[in-house]
């Protein structure tokens, strides 16, 4: 399946911590999670292991929320959290 990825999303990414290839791995491997209005979510824990506006962190999660287009999964937005998650 495709994935495209929307300029605003990436925007969202730079500003709250994660990237392109992280959006990618959440999509293809992370675990669904729920979401409104018919779209569909993703979301996977990544270790971090530093600093994040002078605080230190272990972890961050991803949600990637997404709709599906015919054969394309178009991201609408991306929501970083970090602290520290069990496995």
């Amino acid at each position: 399946m495709r994935i495209q990825i929307d300029p605003h999303t990436l925007r969202r990414a730079e500003e709250r911590g994660t990237n392109e290839a992280e959006i990618r791995e959440v999509i293809t491997s992370g675990a669904p999670i729920p979401a409104k209005y018919g779209r569909m979510g993703r979301t996977k824990v990544f270790e971090f292991g530093r600093s994040r506006h002078g605080k230190p962190f272990e972890q961050k999660r991803v949600e990637v929320l997404y709709s599906l287009e015919e054969e394309t999964i178009i991201t609408v937005t991306v929501y970083v959290f970090y602290g520290k998650w069990e496995a």
